[in-house]
C-alpha cells in the first residue's frame, strides 16, 4: 500500500482538485498520511496565477526535494497550474522532480502513480476534460466546503493566463452538481461555497441558457445544507433572476464576490473586461436595492499598464462612494503569454505598491465604518475555532472563510466547529467583530 502525502496551494479551485486526487487515489488502494516525511509519494499541487503564488510554490517544490533528498525511496510529483503552464521548464530546472502533471490528468495521474513500472516524467496533456461527476475525500470534520460548478473561462481578460491554463468554460452537468452537494451535505456540510471561474455562465455552454439560479434553488432544497455562498460572479451575469433568487432563498448567504477589477474605463478596455464603469455600478445598485443587507466582496487589480493618476483617483473615488463591504487589493503582476505582458506604459514596482497600499488604506477605514454600525445587532455566526475556554472564533453570513473578517464571542456553552449560534455585536475593529452568545 502506498503512502500518498498532498500538499495544496493556491486557490479553493485546487482545494478540490486535491480531495479528487485523493479520492481517487484511495481508490487505488492507497493510504494517504499527514507529513511528506512518511510518504512514499509526495504530491505538491501547485498556483501559477501571479508571481508571488508562483514564487511560494517553487520554494515548497525545493522543500519537498531536500525532504526526498533526506530520505530514500520518495517520489516527488508536481501537479496543478505552475506545472501546466511551466512543466518543460521546471522538467529542466529540477531534475529531483519524478513526475510533472497539469490540471486535466487526475484521473490517468492515479493510475501512474501507482504503476510501479512506469517511466511516465511529464504526464502534461492540452485536453479540456468535461467536468464530471467526482467523489472527493473532505478533511474530517468539514462543515464548510467548496462545489466547483465549472471550469475554464469564457472571459479574455488580458492580464490573466487562466483560460491558457485551464482551457475554456465547461460547465458540470446539472444532476453531478446536485449529486456533489448531496455527498457533501451527507459528510457534513453544513456551509456549500459555490466555485468556478466565473460561476454566472453556469450552464451556458451545455444547456444554451444560463442555469444558475435554478441550481441553487434546488441546493436549497437539500437537507442539512444550511448556508449557500456564491463567489467569483461576474458582474454582467448578474441577473435580474439570480437577484431574485438570492433574495428570496433564505439559505443563500445574502454575500456575493463579483471580481471587478477596476473602475476606470481607459483601465477596463485595456484589461479587455466585459464590464464598464457605467455597467458596475448599476449592477452593484441593483442588488443593494432588491437586497439591502447584502455585502459585496470584490478584488481590484492596481498599476494595470496604462493606469494613469486620474485613473487611481478615479478608482479611489469609487472605493469611497460606493464603501464596498469586503475588498482586497493587487498590484499588477506582468504575467508572460498573457497580452497584458506587451502593453506600453507599464508602471514600476513602487508606483504600483503604493497605489496598493492607498486602496487598503482607505477600505481600512471603511470597513472600521460598516463594522461600527453592527454594534448591538444580532448574527448568526459559525465556529471555526476555539480560542481558550470560554472563547469562539467565527464568522457571518457575511463573510467567506479564511479571506474576510471574524467574529470573536463569548460563551457559556459547549459547542463544536460548525455550529451556527446567535451572537450580539459589542465591539468592532477595522475588520473583525467581537460579541456575546445570546
Amino acid at each position: 500500500m502506498k503512502k500518498i502525502y498532498i500538499d495544496t496551494l493556491g486557490c479553493a479551485k485546487n482545494t478540490y482538485d486535491s480531495q479528487m486526487l485523493a479520492a481517487e487515489l484511495v481508490k487505488q488502494g492507497c493510504e494517504l498520511v499527514d507529513t511528506p516525511e512518511e510518504a512514499d509519494i509526495m504530491v505538491v499541487n501547485t498556483c501559477g496565477f501571479i508571481e508571488d503564488a508562483k514564487t511560494e510554490s517553487i520554494e515548497r517544490i525545493f522543500e519537498l526535494v531536500n525532504v526526498k533528498n533526506e530520505l530514500e525511496d520518495k517520489k516527488l510529483v508536481v501537479t496543478g497550474c505552475l506545472s501546466q503552464r511551466y512543466h518543460k521548464e521546471l522538467a529542466e530546472e529540477m531534475p529531483e522532480v519524478d513526475m510533472f502533471f497539469g490540471v486535466n490528468e487526475y484521473e490517468n495521474m492515479t493510475d501512474i502513480l501507482v504503476d510501479d513500472n512506469s517511466q511516465v516524467r511529464d504526464g502534461i496533456t492540452n485536453i479540456e476534460d468535461d467536468l464530471k461527476y467526482r467523489t472527493r475525500i473532505l478533511p474530517s470534520g468539514s462543515y464548510s466546503g467548496v462545489l466547483k460548478i465549472a471550469e475554464g473561462c469564457y472571459n479574455a481578460c488580458s492580464f490573466c493566463a487562466i483560460p491558457a491554463i485551464r482551457g475554456k468554460y465547461r460547465s458540470k452537468k446539472f444532476e453531478d452538481c446536485i449529486r456533489e452537494a448531496k455527498d457533501m451535505a451527507a459528510e457534513g456540510i453544513k456551509e456549500l461555497i459555490l466555485i468556478a471561474q466565473d460561476t454566472s455562465q453556469y450552464g451556458r455552454d451545455l444547456y444554451g441558457k444560463v442555469r444558475l439560479p435554478e441550481l441553487l434553488r434546488e441546493i436549497c432544497r437539500i437537507e442539512g445544507i444550511e448556508w449557500v455562498r456564491l463567489m467569483y460572479v461576474y458582474d454582467n451575469g448578474i441577473t435580474d433572476e439570480l437577484i431574485e433568487t438570492i433574495a428570496t432563498e433564505p439559505k443563500i448567504c445574502k454575500y456575493i464576490d463579483i471580481p471587478i477589477q477596476h473602475i476606470a474605463d481607459n483601465v477596463l478596455r485595456r484589461m479587455r473586461r466585459q464590464s464598464s464603469k457605467a455597467s458596475i455600478i448599476d449592477c452593484i445598485n441593483r442588488l443593494r436595492e432588491r437586497i439591502p443587507e447584502i455585502h459585496i466582496r470584490t478584488t481590484l487589480l492596481v498599476g494595470f499598464p496604462g493606469e494613469t493618476e486620474e485613473d487611481f483617483d478615479e478608482l479611489v473615488d469609487f472605493i469611497d462612494t460606493m464603501k464596498i463591504d469586503r475588498l482586497g487589493a493587487f498590484a499588477f503582476s506582468d504575467e508572460e503569454g498573457t497580452p497584458s505582458y506587451e502593453l506600453d506604459g507599464k508602471l514600476d514596482e513602487e508606483t504600483k505598491e503604493n497605489r496598493r497600499d492607498i486602496v487598503m488604506e482607505h477600505q481600512c477605514r471603511i470597513s472600521e465604518e460598516l463594522n461600527e454600525k453592527k454594534i448591538d445587532g444580532i448574527y448568526e455566526v459559525i465556529i471555526d475555532e476555539f480560542e481558550g475556554e470560554n472563547i469562539c472564533i467565527g464568522r457571518t453570513r457575511f463573510d467567506a472563510p479564511e479571506i474576510d473578517c471574524e467574529v470573536s464571542f463569548t460563551t457559556d456553552r459547549e459547542h463544536e466547529l460548525g455550529d451556527i449560534v446567535k451572537v450580539r455585536i459589542e465591539n468592532t475593529y477595522e475588520y473583525d467583530l467581537e460579541g456575546e452568545e445570546v
